[in-house]
């Protein structure tokens, strides 16, 4: 019923593909030739028959487990063993002497052959070479065994290449902790806080004093305790702190994280607890910045050193709302005179050691940025002169202040503006070095130009013999 349609289509089918290779034949051979033109002028760029085969024999050898090693290795002279079980024994091993391998044969069997082949004089003569071999192995076999003795210097080397233990010596862990805590930065951290404590226009309360100073002591030893244990492989590429007490394994990553928590959480406690929350508040905020934007900002862009900076004004402020339960004008004066004091003290200490930096993957100013490293020192250097010149202005000290503090302002901007102009080494330092007793000396005018506080008391006195 449906073959007589289904043979129409199908031969309607078969006339237009017969139709379409008819067209297609005279352009088929064309590219046929043409590809044959491009073989005959390039013949090595086209992949061929031998390509092929090739590669199919390379798969073969790497598929199949027997043709993983064709050749055996050449056998090396056994060297002396020396037993590791007990360090403090020597053992003595012997040295196995190379023996060639040469299979000896029973007399029966050598002198049967020799009789049969007696007429081949090249035989006889490998014959020869055998037994000589045979002998000379037994001689050796005879001779006095070669006995290694390790000295002691080769000894404590080889101990040394070995992985042990980490043994921690209970008389070093004050010095590992004061490492570990960066003591000397925790000191200058703890006199800024006091600076500001002293600074706050209150009552002096010492065990006030000492309860702050020491909950910012602790909050600054965590700091940097978390700091070291986040930068171990950056800080061996270092020749700074290549001798950290985590680079040199004195102390287990564990045991410095330990410290740090033992540190930190009664120091935050004692901030918030025993002064006030804002200041426990301000001393956690410190050790986030410090450690979990600081720290991995170093690596990624130079903006670390505004967050750094920023890290450094929080102590004063600390110290004044310890003192004080509120944050003022005079507390963010002193945060920004420790911000603008950072940059030249940490640009130009990061200008000699940009080398160590770049080693380990720092982004510093220094290292990315040279111009904008002078220019961001020698700036800030003068916003030191206007910040002093504002102290008064804000009821903090008296017009005193700005006029004794302008010399020494004045010198380490002297220097801020050699180091930008030069760039060298030796301008580097010299700010370095005046940046070191700027600071403790712009705190002692500050402190003895302090405005003298008004009791609520003593101000109503007047107004009362003024209304008598």
């Amino acid at each position: 019923m449906f073959k007589t349609p289904c043979s129409r289509l199908s031969g309607l089918i078969g006339v237009s593909v017969k139709r379409k290779l008819v067209q297609n034949v005279p352009r088929c051979n064309q590219t046929a030739r043409s590809l044959i033109q491009l073989y005959r002028r390039d013949p090595a760029n086209w992949l061929t028959y031998q390509h092929l085969n090739f590669l199919k024999r390379q798969y073969v050898t790497k598929n199949k487990s027997e043709l993983h090693q064709r050749a055996v290795p050449k056998q090396a002279p056994a060297l002396t063993i020396l037993d590791e079980r007990e360090d403090g024994v020597e053992r003595q091993v012997q040295r196995i002497s190379t023996i060639d391998p040469v299979v000896s044969q029973p007399e029966d069997v050598t002198s049967k052959a020799q009789a049969e082949i007696s007429d081949s004089t090249p035989v006889a003569e490998d014959v020869a070479a055998q037994n000589a071999s045979v002998s000379s192995v037994v001689s050796k076999r005879d001779e006095t065994p070669y006995v290694h003795v390790e000295s002691e210097e080769a000894k404590e080397a080889r101990l040394d290449r070995q992985w042990k233990e980490i043994k921690v010596n209970v008389t070093d862990l004050p010095d590992i902790y004061a490492r570990l805590a960066k003591v000397k930065l925790t000191a200058l951290v703890v006199t800024t806080a006091a600076a500001g404590f002293a600074m706050a226009p209150v009552p002096f309360d010492p065990l006030l004093f000492f309860v702050s100073c020491l909950g910012t002591g602790l909050a600054s030893c965590t700091a940097n305790s978390i700091n070291q244990y986040f930068e171990v492989p950056f800080d061996s590429n270092m020749n700074r702190t290549k001798n950290r007490p985590l680079v040199r394994g004195q102390i287990s990553p564990l045991h410095a994280v330990s410290f740090a928590l033992a540190c930190g959480v009664p120091g935050v406690a004692l901030l918030t607890l025993a002064v006030n929350p804002l200041t426990g508040f301000l001393g956690a905020l410190n050790i986030f910045l410090y450690t979990c934007c600081y720290t991995p900002l170093k690596r990624l862009s130079i903006s670390n050193t505004w967050v750094g900076a920023i890290v450094g004004a929080i102590p004063p402020v600390m110290g004044w709302t310890a003192a004080t339960g509120c944050l003022e004008p005079g507390a963010l004066l002193l945060g920004g005179l420790l911000y603008s004091w950072q940059f030249p003290h940490f640009n130009a200490l990061s200008w000699n050691l940009k080398e160590d930096y770049s080693r380990g993957g720092y982004r510093m100013m220094s290292v990315t940025h040279p111009g904008m490293c002078q220019r961001v020192a020698l700036r800030h250097s003068v916003g030191l002169i206007g910040l002093s010149a504002l102290a008064p202005v804000l009821d903090v000290t008296t017009w005193t202040f700005p006029l004794i503090s302008l010399p020494i302002n004045l010198y380490i901007s002297y220097l801020a503006f050699r180091f930008y102009h030069k760039g060298d080494r030796n301008n580097a330092r010299k700010l370095f070095f005046c940046s070191l007793w700027h600071l403790p000396m712009l705190l002692l005018l500050a402190l003895t130009c302090k405005k003298p506080r008004r009791d609520p008391e003593d101000a109503a006195l007047p107004s009362a013999s003024s209304a008598s």
